[in-house]
């Protein structure tokens, strides 16, 4: 696998780089092992991770406690990763090549903690010392799409893109559904095709320097839910370049302007993104 091209979030970063500091204080070997990434996840205790460390029957002291018991470097079959500092066993090296597949999937650019903690689960890492249970709870909270919620009151623009951003005209209807059906799902293009039935369809579109869509993202209309922003979508070739920050901010404004006090946002993938770009955050699970 080529991990040139392989990009991490800050929060997974921060993973990363706590699980090898878990590997050289607690571990008589040295070595990181998949349960060093599990603990580091737990202390990061930020997005959906400080749910999950709520909601978890995991006692951090007992898995390190299982590392300091582990003497023999022949049962641990090491190996090196280039995303790492120390060396790594090669249920790591799997568990990374996993999440990176699912990264792919998903049509995202970012590894995200989501993609590790399904990873770690699917691969079977964590057998030995996560419950059923535990699993179950895990795929739910930190591996699926979740709501979140940003708050209005006094919203102010931020600096955007704005002269690559408009709102959508009649005529834009039959370009924006073929590209929302060939880059994202059938069930999205359905929500846009409807949205143009309405008088005036609350959806923002970002075009290139050859007008051609590259991004879009609407609000109200998504099974006609008020005050709900999404979906919204942009090209793989122009993510990280701020298009989807702007087509954001375009829509919230305009839900600001109307009176909302708040903004749900549905479904988010990128929750991490969404944190940073309007300080967003996670709707907890009851």
């Amino acid at each position: 696998m080529n991990n040139d091209n392989i990009h991490f979030t800050s929060r997974m970063l921060r993973i990363m780089r706590n699980a090898e500091n878990e590997a050289a204080i607690f571990s008589n070997l040295k070595v990181l092992e998949p349960r060093h990434l599990f603990i580091a996840c737990l202390n990061e205790k930020t997005g959906v991770l400080g749910e999950i460390s709520l909601k978890c029957t995991i006692d951090i002291t007992s898995l390190r406690a299982m590392n300091k018991n582990i003497d023999n470097p022949s049962n641990l079959n090491i190996t090196n990763s280039t995303f790492f500092n120390i060396s790594v066993t090669e249920d790591v090296r799997k568990v990374f090549e996993v999440a990176i597949s699912y990264m792919k999937k998903y049509n995202q650019t970012y590894v995200n903690e989501g993609h590790l903690l399904k990873a770690l689960i699917t691969t079977n890492v964590t057998d030995s010392f996560l419950s059923d249970d535990d699993r179950e709870r895990i795929l739910t909270l930190g591996t699926t799409s979740r709501d979140m919620i940003t708050h209005l009151g006094h919203y102010i623009l931020p600096k955007t893109n704005s002269h690559i951003i408009r709102k959508v005209n009649d005529n834009d209807a039959t370009d924006l559904v073929l590209f929302v059906d060939k880059n994202f799902s059938k069930e999205w293009s359905e929500t846009i095709r409807e949205a143009f039935s309405l008088s005036e369809p609350s959806i923002y579109i970002a075009l290139d320097n050859k007008d051609e869509i590259v991004g879009f993202a609407g609000f109200d209309i998504y099974k006609n839910k008020k005050c709900y922003f999404g979906p919204m979508g942009v090209s793989l070739s122009n993510r990280s370049s701020g298009v989807g920050y702007s087509l954001l901010h375009h829509c919230l404004r305009d839900m600001s302007n109307i009176g909302y006090e708040y903004a749900i946002i549905g479904a988010a993938g990128p929750i991490e993104f969404y944190e940073k770009a309007c300080n967003a955050v996670v709707i907890p699970y009851a």
